[in-house]
Parts: C-alpha cells; sequence; structure tokens
C-alpha cells in the first residue's frame, strides 16, 4: 500500500487526483499506475482501469487470478466492474469513498452475489495517510486562484 501511496502523491503532483493502485501476483509487482484523467482528458483514466489495463498488456491475458490489487481510494462503480470482470480475487485498499464507493461505503459490487465472481475486501489499510492525502489535494485545488 505504501507504493500505491507513493503513485498518489506522483498523481497529486501532476494535477491529478491522488489515486494510486498496483497490482501484484504474491510479491511480484505486475502493473503500476495512477489516475490521469486530466493527462489522457478521459472519464475512465482511473488508476484502477489503468492498472487493469497496464496488467493484461503485461501478461497477455484479461484473467488475474491469484493476485491482490491495492489502491489508495475505495473504487468506484465503473473500477469495481472493472475488477470483478478482471477476476480480480482480492482488493485492499486505505480510504473510503462516502460519494462513490462500490466496496461496502455505497455499494457492493465487488460482493454482490448476484454477479459471477466475488472480491475479498479489506478496508482501511492506510485510511488515514490516504484520505490525508486527498483532502489536502482538494483543499489546494478550492485555494487556487
Amino acid at each position: 500500500m505504501r507504493h500505491a501511496l507513493a503513485l498518489a502523491r506522483q498523481a497529486a503532483e501532476n494535477g491529478e487526483v491522488p489515486v494510486g493502485a498496483i497490482l501484484v501476483n504474491g510479491d511480484v509487482l505486475v502493473a503500476e499506475a495512477y489516475n490521469l484523467r486530466e493527462q489522457h482528458g478521459s472519464p475512465i483514466a482511473h488508476a484502477e482501469m489503468l492498472v487493469i489495463q497496464a496488467a493484461s498488456e503485461e501478461i497477455g491475458n484479461w484473467r488475474f487470478t491469484d493476485t491482490t490489487l491495492y489502491v489508495t481510494l475505495e473504487p468506484c462503480p465503473m473500477c469495481a466492474g472493472a475488477i470483478v470482470l478482471a477476476r480480480i480475487p482480492k482488493v485492499v485498499y486505505g480510504a473510503t469513498d462516502p460519494k462513490s464507493g462500490a466496496a461496502g461505503t455505497l455499494y457492493n459490487i465487488l460482493q454482490d452475489e448476484r454477479l459471477n465472481h466475488r472480491v475479498e475486501v479489506v478496508s482501511g489499510v492506510l485510511a488515514e495517510e490516504s484520505s490525508a492525502l486527498l483532502k489536502s489535494f482538494f483543499q489546494q485545488r478550492r485555494h487556487k486562484p
């Protein structure tokens, strides 16, 4: 998670909402990404979507069994849907997202029994650091002329 936080800080330095994500298989880093919505001009350039795409290209497959996704902010519905479709078995996230969290806060797409894949969710890992980074970013953004 500390690596994902470092990526989130990098996102903030580039004017992006500070969210970082990594996908690991055991102790092996498969892919890493941070938000690039502003840079790409794309609403789908979330850290989770980008890390899934990068991992897919890296391993040449769309199924990510035996992996864990670490992300600094609770996935939104779009990202949660992609996580389910990619068959990622475990997600570890930091800060909850009361406005669009889809891993148990607002929705629970990752563990919805109606879907063909359910994800183990571990929440609150380095949550205070993740949350503080997001709050600081948005406070600075509000005070810019």
